[in-house]
């Protein structure tokens, strides 16, 4: 786990120490134990390592294999990379480290653009050729690990952390207004290759690029997995779902415990991070360090879960970390939260993770992380009433959005304004695409392969590597996903949502976690704009930058000052924490 950075030049020209020196500094957070720079022709690649892996210098990055010709920057992990390795030793491959890096590289010589669908794990990584001057990028099925790029004239950039890209110089830094109706209407989802900076993009997911010499490029999609009936398995039972389930489950967390030095666990105390702690606890694994975080109570809403946290901690045995966050660190730290974001991300869950990756990252270096299981397996509220949708893309907007295109219009200036309502059509297309059986398996691949890139997934990346921590999510395991959609709707979505991972969950954690009421992150001070958090997000909105910007309109940000509690979205966040977390993003990195 770690960063990568870099320039590829298509003018002949080489890229520039100084400029790669920017990228570096601002990557650094992502890895403390070691940097390197290799700069071959018309190519630049930096590396920040955190070293999870081979913990020798072997396996220092970027990776030079002068043999084959190839240098690679890498991020991720690769969790079955002493398979693919014996695969490779036995074509003839000979190695000089023992970690997942090198295997990246023989498999590309060894497979080409196929390698990537052997790999089971998190990745985001560039490879130079020295001969042919080609370079490859990817990024993994669930995009686990980011990858920015931005064009500069005769040069194309690259980064894991989007204002390493802004620190490089040379970035158009105007507002992307696509990304902005995203931003407020597709509840601060922007999908690739959208990012608020017009000048920056983001490589989509599951998606493998060659850049030859000349900048002629070419994506190839490698992975979208049917959600529909596999007729072979018609004939199973809720509780055949079930053991298919939990077996999946099974390899998926034994694969993450694939490190050099120990693995915890994030456990909030509900059933997704109670199950991979079970599962754990079940392969025999002792001293598990587990961690939880909590804050201070608002508006009579409760800021913390750890009654059933503490619960499984004492049933399971852990080595259990219970962290209480007082309402003035929250205020401290959003600062440190908006400068860890490489999107404005509006989400109350940020400043849990960053604070809780602060004080995880004192005791461990990877941790297991239970999110994707509520899009994997159907545990949002907003599936249910898709079952008998007849409009899947009109009813999923009606739960899902922040606002509709018309009441944006009376949100925003009209400078800002889209032609066209660019994201219900884009959800529309994706949700009536084929491959889908019912409405409620088109909204959980659309939640699974976007929503859940440009929201959990990149939040949780961004917190846990501001710290120089790893994060590893295996109900994001790709097998385990392919079989979820082949499950019937009507297996998620028994007993409020996740009914076949409940199902599976009653043979591993307490019942008191599966039947209780589900609950979120909460940061209750974030959800109720008041006393400081008001003051401080006022100021924002109405400072200069602010103003000059001209982003919202007058009259709707005098209704959010003087009423916050009164604008509150479908999904329960605040209107004026949304608008008022973009300006302050906006701000911290110059935008």
């Amino acid at each position: 786990m770690c960063g990568i950075c870099g320039e590829i030049r298509f003018d002949g020209a080489q890229p520039s120490p100084l400029v790669q020196a920017r990228m570096m500094d601002a990557i650094a957070p992502r890895g403390p134990d070691g940097s390197g720079l290799v700069i071959h022709g018309n190519a630049a690649l930096g590396h920040r390592r955190l070293s999870i892996i081979d913990l020798s210098e072997k396996a220092r990055q970027p990776m030079v294999d002068a043999e084959l010709g190839l240098t690679i920057a890498f991020n991720g992990c690769i969790y079955n990379y002493p398979e693919l390795r014996k695969d490779l030793e036995a074509k003839g491959y000979r190695f000089f480290s023992h970690g997942d890096t090198e295997v990246i590289l023989k498999a590309w010589h060894a497979w080409g653009t196929e390698c990537v669908k052997r790999f089971h794990g998190m990745f985001a990584f560039v490879i130079h050729e020295r001969d042919s001057g080609r370079v490859v990028m990817a990024r993994d099925r669930f995009g686990i690990k980011p990858l920015y790029f931005a064009r500069t004239g005769k040069s194309m950039r690259f980064a894991s952390f989007l204002p390493a890209l802004l620190k490089s110089g040379d970035i158009d830094t105007s507002i992307n207004k696509t990304a902005l109706h995203h931003y407020m209407t597709f509840h601060a989802v922007v999908p690739p290759p959208h990012t608020m900076v017009n000048g920056i993009q983001k490589l989509p997911p599951a998606t493998i690029r060659v850049i030859e010499r000349d900048g002629r490029e070419e994506d190839t999609l490698y992975w979208s997995p049917p959600y529909e009936r596999d007729p072979s398995m018609a004939k199973l039972s809720s509780q055949d779902w079930r053991d298919l389930v939990l077996d999946a489950l099974r390899t998926a967390v034994k694969r993450r415990m694939v490190a050099d030095v120990p693995v915890g666990v994030l456990l909030s105390g509900g059933v997704d991070s109670s199950m991979i702690v079970g599962l754990l606890a079940e392969m025999g694994q002792k001293n598990l360090m587990t961690f939880s975080v909590g804050f201070e109570a608002a508006n009579g809403e409760k800021g913390d879960e750890f009654v059933y946290s503490d619960l499984v901690a004492k049933h399971l045995g852990t080595d259990h970390h219970q962290i209480f966050v007082p309402s003035e660190r929250l205020m401290g730290a959003l600062p440190g939260v908006f400068e860890a974001m490489s999107e404005p991300m509006v989400s109350y869950d940020n400043a849990g993770f960053y604070l809780l990756s602060q004080e995880v990252s004192k005791h461990i270096r990877v941790v297991q992380s239970g999110q994707g299981a509520d899009e994997v397996f159907g545990g949002y509220h907003w599936y249910p009433p898709l079952a008998n949708s007849k409009d899947v893309a009109a009813d999923y907007a009606k739960v899902f959005f922040d606002r509709s295109h018309e009441k944006l219009g009376q949100h925003l200036n009209p400078d800002w304004m889209t032609d066209e309502d660019v994201s219900f059509n884009y959800v529309a297309n994706h949700l009536r695409g084929p491959h889908a059986d019912t409405p409620v398996d088109a909204a959980l691949r659309l939640d699974s392969q976007v929503m859940l890139v440009d929201d959990p997934v990149k939040r949780v990346d961004n917190m846990t590597m501001a710290w120089g921590l790893e994060a590893r999510v295996p109900f994001l395991d790709h097998e385990l996903v392919e079989l979820a959609a082949k499950i019937p709707p009507e297996e998620k979505l028994r007993e409020g949502g996740k009914g076949v991972l409940k199902d599976a969950a009653r043979l591993v954690v307490p019942s008191e976690v599966i039947d209780r009421k589900k609950g979120y992150f909460p940061v209750p001070q974030l959800k109720y704009v008041d006393g400081p958090y008001l003051d401080m997000v006022r100021d924002a909105l109405t400072s200069k930058a602010a103003k000059e910007r001209g982003l919202f309109r007058e009259d709707y940000l005098q209704q959010l000052f003087d009423s916050p509690a009164d604008h509150i979205t479908p999904l329960r966040g605040s209107e004026l924490w949304q608008v008022g977390l973009l300006e302050m993003w906006l701000q911290t990195h110059g935008v």
